[in-house]
């Protein structure tokens, strides 16, 4: 299934209590950044339906912020990422949630980038996830 996602997913409003992006109308928005939940490691977690985007008629399936960010990191766009913690997602609930999440990518060949792009964002949170989890 074909889904929104990546910068433009974090500049639409979804379910969670996120901060987002704040740049809608700085995007071009005739092509925005597609995924395919069958090629993707996180398969359908984090897509909401039923969506408007600007630009466009009829409804889509978005990911939400978090799923967002994990598409990024999963692309290894870490550029666009950058800003996860305290940017974009802002909410300490969802620290372990995505931590769990993150962590699958550990059996992806980018997984040195991602981990370091973790440990920049998150720091001490997440070496300590990573070492009571035993995925150092």
């Amino acid at each position: 299934m074909e889904y929104i996602t990546g910068i433009h997913a974090l500049n639409l409003p979804c379910s969670l209590e996120t901060g987002g992006d704040w740049h809608i109308y700085a995007l071009q928005w005739e092509k925005p950044t597609i995924g395919n939940t069958e090629t993707s490691i996180f398969n359908k977690y984090g897509l909401e339906f039923n969506k408007t985007i600007p630009e466009h008629t009829g409804t889509f399936t978005v990911a939400n912020h978090i799923r967002a960010l994990l598409d990024l990191l999963e692309m290894g766009k870490f550029d666009i990422a950058q800003g996860m913690n305290k940017d974009f997602i802002c909410n300490d609930e969802y620290d372990f949630e995505v931590f769990e999440k993150v962590a699958v990518l550990r059996l992806l060949p980018n997984w040195k980038q991602v981990d370091d792009f973790m440990e920049r964002e998150y720091n001490r949170k997440w070496l300590k996830f990573k070492k009571d989890n035993n995925h150092e």
